[in-house]
């Protein structure tokens, strides 16, 4: 048994992981590299293994940092199963076409501008096939992928439809159990259940995207917001909240909701301006199995929408997005993509950034390189549509919606877990990663722990 790293490995973006079991190619996520865009698309381009030799695809979800490059893969040449969930299968329908949308977009913006012109990796022509070899597998229900390999998806509590990739394995003999943990969620978030817990593993793979760091508490984030809303519609400003169409988006608007009904805020008109973001937020009505008791018994078993209420609208035209510049006083904007990388939240940033008025909301973890971790680091000019523009707006974060778990979740988590043998430590920075090793040392002292680089393989289970 061979394991190998192809993205993800000391960086927290486009994770690929490759099992190699009884003459068989498995491939855990296919997801997009993200950060700076030159280096990002170099990585994207190109797959460090031949995609017609992948006999099966896992994905843990549907975040396009997972999830992203599976159409290019496709387009390469993969013809197996894409195994999932069916939540997952679900958001990545629209999150895919999405993609190759906006890909197209940008292409067509840079024309009329008659700036350098980058293809796009793939196109819808692609994302469907990859849409229909996409197979579902319910939570906890084993499901044999083929000889020596079973399948148990476990409810990671990150997104909709989230899970852990349990394997069982077995070549020549040798048996071993390999877990995955994708994105790790937290405990006590709203909407979603709890992550669940495993009871033993010989293999870990873990993410450590915050390794190193500790997050708030969610309990207080309902004053925090209120706090930094007030201010902002007393100063007759626009609230630009970059926002992850799938998840994020969904927290925003229910906690937003819940300010205005208690009215801790004023009503101010709110927009969701992200085609992609409604069409999540159908399929979370879809789903009420992953919600948790708390959010389906106050709202689904009454049959009320928790992302849905007299003050909010979602858009979905081009012409209503742009409308958005030309209304003045207090509002909030909820736009898409979470990092400030693409999409239409790059337009309102544009338009909004210079006046002081103004709030930029960040709620998302913004990975180095992107507009959104400069933001968070202060720079008082950035570059959008190839242009600088001024940061005169305030800048201010709410890491407490990060649906990642912190050190604290992480450590917790692992501490359940019996047998480990070897420990991957990956989906952090290196930092990051190296940080979590040592805690990790003395948390699993039985097991080798390891913080792969990006092309690294090692041979795992051989004891």
């Amino acid at each position: 048994m061979y394991l190998g790293f192809y993205g993800a490995a000391r960086e927290v973006t486009g994770s690929k992981h490759l099992l190699r079991i009884n003459g068989k190619n498995i491939l855990m996520d296919c997801g997009f590299f993200q950060g700076h865009r030159k280096k990002a698309r170099e990585k994207n381009e190109k797959f460090l293994f031949d995609p017609k030799k992948i006999d099966y695809v896992i994905l843990s979800h549907a975040h396009m940092d997972h999830s992203g490059l599976l159409p290019m893969l496709v387009k390469q040449g993969y013809k197996g199963p894409i195994l999932c969930t069916s939540a997952t299968r679900d958001l990545c329908t629209y999150m895919l076409q999405d993609s190759a949308k906006i890909q197209q977009s940008e292409v067509d913006f840079m024309l009329k501008r008659k700036k350098e012109v980058v293809l796009p990796l793939y196109g819808m022509e692609d994302v469907l096939p990859t849409i229909s070899q996409m197979m579902t597998v319910p939570y906890n229900m084993k499901h044999t992928v083929c000889e020596g390999v079973s399948l148990t998806f476990l409810d990671a509590g990150h997104i909709l439809g989230s899970a852990m990739i349990v394997l069982e394995l077995e070549e020549n003999g040798n048996k071993k159990t390999l877990t995955f943990t994708g994105d790790l969620g937290r405990k006590g978030l709203p909407i979603l259940k709890d992550p669940s817990y495993i009871d033993k593993t010989d293999i870990l793979i873990t993410e450590s995207t915050y390794g190193n760091r500790f997050h708030k508490f969610i309990d207080d984030v309902d004053e925090y917001l209120e706090e930094l809303l007030k201010k902002a519609i007393a100063r007759g400003g626009k609230i630009i909240i970059p926002a992850f169409a799938l998840e994020r988006t969904q927290e925003v608007v229910y906690y937003t909701h819940l300010l205005i009904k208690s009215g801790r805020i004023p009503k101010i008109p709110i927009y969701v301006d992200s085609p992609l973001a409604t069409n999540v937020t159908d399929v979370f009505r879809a789903h009420p199995e992953c919600f948790d008791k708390e959010v389906y018994d106050e709202f689904f078993k009454n049959n009320k929408n928790p992302f849905g209420f007299g003050m909010l609208k979602y858009t979905n035209s081009v012409q209503e997005s742009k409308n958005l510049n030309n209304i003045h006083g207090p509002m909030i904007i909820i736009s898409a993509s979470g990092m400030c990388e693409f999409g239409r939240v790059l337009h309102h940033l544009n338009n909004n950034l210079s006046d002081p008025k103004n709030l930029v909301l960040i709620v998302g973890y913004q990975a180095q390189n992107t507009l959104g971790r400069k933001l968070v680091n202060g720079d008082k000019s950035v570059k959008i549509f190839g242009e600088m523009v001024d940061v005169k707006a305030e800048v201010a974060v709410v890491d407490a919606f990060s649906g990642h778990a912190d050190r604290s979740d992480l450590i917790d988590f692992i501490s359940h877990v019996k047998g480990v043998k070897e420990v991957f430590v990956v989906h952090g920075e290196e930092n990051q990663g190296l940080t979590f090793k040592e805690i990790l040392k003395d948390l699993t002292p039985e097991a080798k722990v390891v913080v792969p680089r990006l092309a690294e393989s090692f041979e795992i289970g051989n004891y």
